[in-house]
């Protein structure tokens, strides 16, 4: 991927190296037993935060931060670019609709972090809080997606930030309210099968910004694009499942197989048209 030269996003709240204590009681040990649940269905928390309805006011601690090493600074650079790169991309497509595209924020964190959502730890990894319009992602994320997922190369990297940035969309154009109004009123089957589509809705918006990345900027080299497909399919619920405990319960799923995650990016990257992304619209999507 070519991104050395792209612009930097001026939305990157760096907290690397402030180490966060979450309270013995309540939130805190909640939090980590939503972690370990949400691991084991092979997901991250960003729904499960935006069935929250109220921030959380719960204390916390910090102790100072440490510095980051170069790896790591490369790296925060590198997201920097790929943020900027969705800004770009979101704020025309927005404005072609008449509508103004508000920028959100991007977190790097170490191994927990406060949000609006509640309190984190980098377990869940990346996820977005509609409460606060913020990314989150711990960037050792990347190793695992690396090393765990067998998913290398920095346009995966890239596409992790731009599915993140396809909630953050929804949130701007309501679906995600909508979404959390449907979920209330059906039984959990139904919620999950409801997520899945959201989940998939924002695969289909990351190849949107792919599309026009490439299309305006030609960031992508040879090998990318398998990259990114690659990486949605490490991703899949029923691929992370089997990995996890042998066998796969697909009413559990709630950000979609493998072949969906594929084929939704895909359909993103070759339209470039955010209407082609309704997967609320479609039998089975």
């Amino acid at each position: 991927m070519r991104w050395e030269f792209g612009r930097r996003s001026t939305n990157v709240e760096d907290r690397r190296g402030t180490r966060i204590s979450a309270p013995v009681v309540g939130g805190g040990i909640g939090a980590i037993i939503l972690s370990v649940i949400v691991t084991l269905l092979g997901g991250d928390p960003s729904v499960l935060w935006q069935q929250r309805e109220a921030p959380s006011d719960r204390p916390y601690s910090e102790s100072p931060k440490t510095q980051p090493s170069a790896a790591d600074d490369r790296m925060a650079d590198f997201v920097s670019v790929v943020l900027a790169d969705t800004e770009d991309t979101w704020q025309s497509l927005f404005r072609q609709r008449g509508q103004t595209y508000v920028e959100p924020k991007l977190v790097l964190y170490s191994d927990a972090v406060q949000s609006a959502c509640g309190f984190t730890r980098s377990a869940v990894g990346p996820f977005y809080c509609p409460a606060d319009q913020k990314l989150y992602i711990d960037l050792s994320f990347y190793q695992d997606l690396k090393n765990r997922y067998q998913a290398p190369g920095d346009f995966a990297q890239a596409y992790v930030i731009a599915h993140e940035v396809g909630h953050h969309v929804q949130n701007l154009m309501g679906i995600s309210n909508q979404v959390q109004a449907m979920q209330r009123q059906v039984d959990r089957v139904q919620a999950n099968q409801l997520s899945v589509r959201q989940e998939l809705q924002a695969d289909c918006f990351a190849g949107i910004w792919a599309h026009h990345a490439n299309r305006s900027r030609q960031i992508l080299e040879q090998g990318d694009i398998e990259e990114a497909l690659n990486a949605a399919s490490s991703i899949g619920d029923d691929r992370l499942q089997r990995q996890a405990r042998g066998y796969v319960t697909p009413e559990s799923f709630t950000h979609g197989s493998s072949a969906q995650r594929v084929r939704w990016f895909q359909r993103g990257i070759q339209t470039g048209n955010p209407a082609q992304c309704n997967t609320f619209a479609v039998a089975n999507p």
